[in-house]
């Protein structure tokens, strides 16, 4: 029993030794599971400080793109000389603003001013030369036709004088003719008369017959011989007549084909007529041309005043009075207000982005100012595959490089930023909003098949 209530008390002490310890370790407990929840609790503050600041990050990270690699750009306008010569005055100076058709520069005009003075001159004497061509078309019109004219009528003159020659040498033969044969009946008779007169004198002798009868014979033989010498006469006046007459024949048959010959130089009149048109036009002709090296001229004289070709700055000025310019040489550059930014994206950037998705610009330059613009263009093709030596995959050992793509931005209210130097070349930031909506730039489909074209649309 002794034992028992020994143990009873032992149990009792234990039990009350572990609840002072169970009391006295309490407090630390509860100690503890502040602190943790202390941690917890900034855990979570920490936690959600970390992503109320993450999460504008992630999504401008998930809509957005941007890059460094993208610079400011813009035409540059040079300005080159049209015309070689010195310079006689420049009215310009670096970086000043100029407008179109400001006077830059103006070389010595004089060389050109004479050339212009030559060049009217020349026109001036051709035109003289085309006035007398054109008139001598219409002289030699008149004349050839005049010509022609009065050559026709001195060929039917001379067929006509022929023809009456030939008739006068007809009539002249026939008369020659008509007195031979009187000559040939007189020499009969004469011949008979004189046989009769010595017939006569023979009976004479013998007192045949009369002396009357004498007498008579010999009168009728005188007579016979008369008529013979007559005609005789007669023929060689006959034969005059006939070479008259042959030379008459001549000279009209000479005449004639004088006439004739005339007559075919005077059916030449259309190609004398033609040929004259033809030396005109070629007077025309040459009126164009000193027209033209006038025209040239004048526009040489007023190439020796260079005007600006656009609005902008003047830059790289490297011309000065008295020096010697020569055609195409730079003078200077003008670089217009207008601009834009070219961004070297890299290919895997694109996915998402299209022309008409608005961008935020940064400038160097201006690091407290965003500027406003969107995507323009994006350009088919890497910059390296336009540039002046492309990579040749084909060859060597290849390695993949993520290409870079040149896209075009520009500014959305240029005209607010007419005060702040935006230049070529500076150094921009862009983000492009690759999750706004943007436009399709072209179907190339559509420009295969030719469903875009207006005949398309049409049917």
């Amino acid at each position: 029993m002794n034992s028992e209530s020994t143990n009873t008390e032992a149990v009792s002490a234990s039990v009350q030794s572990q609840s002072a310890g169970d009391i006295a370790a309490e407090p630390a407990v509860n100690a503890d599971r502040k602190k943790m929840v202390k941690r917890v609790g900034a855990g979570l503050i920490v936690l959600v400080l970390v992503l109320a600041l993450a999460v504008p990050y992630i999504f401008h990270a998930l809509s957005y793109e941007s890059t460094d690699d993208a610079f400011i750009d813009g035409d540059i306008v040079p300005v080159s000389p049209r015309v070689a010569g010195h310079v006689s005055r420049v009215t310009v100076s670096a970086n000043r603003w100029v407008k179109a058709g400001d006077l830059l520069v103006e070389l010595d005009a004089r060389d050109y001013e004479a050339r212009l003075d030559a060049a009217k001159a020349a026109l001036e004497s051709a035109t003289a030369a085309d006035r007398a061509r054109q008139l001598g078309v219409e002289l030699t019109r008149i004349t050839a036709t005049s010509e022609l004219d009065e050559a026709q009528n001195k060929v039917e003159s001379a067929k006509a004088a022929v023809q009456e020659a030939t008739a006068r040498q007809a009539m002249s033969r026939a008369a020659l003719e008509q007195a031979e044969n009187q000559a040939t009946s007189a020499d009969a008779e004469h011949q008979s008369k004189m046989a009769d007169l010595k017939r006569c004198r023979e009976m004479a002798e013998t007192q045949t017959i009369s002396s009357q009868d004498l007498d008579h014979a010999v009168t009728a033989e005188q007579i016979a011989a008369a008529a013979l010498a007559a005609a005789q006469k007669n023929i060689s006046v006959r034969k005059a007549a006939v070479d008259e007459a042959g030379a008459a024949l001549k000279i009209a048959e000479a005449d004639l084909r004088i006439a004739n010959a005339r007559l075919t130089e005077a059916q030449s009149a259309p190609q004398r007529i033609e040929q004259s048109r033809s030396q005109a036009d070629q007077s025309g002709s040459d009126v164009d041309r000193a027209r033209a090296d006038m025209i040239q001229a004048q526009l040489n004289l007023s190439y020796t005043k260079i005007v600006a070709p656009c609005d902008g700055f003047v830059t790289r000025k490297n011309v000065e009075p008295g020096q010697f310019v020569q055609v195409g040489q730079s003078l200077m550059a003008i670089v217009p207000h207008e601009v834009w930014v070219i961004a070297n994206f890299k290919e895997t950037q694109l996915t998402h982005m299209k022309p008409g998705q608005p961008a935020r610009i940064k400038v160097d330059a201006y690091p407290n100012r965003e500027f406003e613009g969107h995507v323009d263009s994006i350009q088919h093709g890497t910059g390296a595959r336009f540039s002046l030596l492309p990579p040749e995959n084909a060859t060597g050992n290849y390695v993949k490089v993520t290409q870079r793509v040149p896209v075009k931005i520009v500014f959305d209210q240029p005209e607010k930023d007419i005060h702040v130097l935006l230049s070529p070349g500076m150094s921009v930031v862009p983000d492009v909003n690759v999750k706004a909506g943007g436009r399709q730039d072209g179907n190339p489909q559509e420009h295969s098949t030719g469903k875009n074209t207006p005949e398309a649309k049409n049917n």
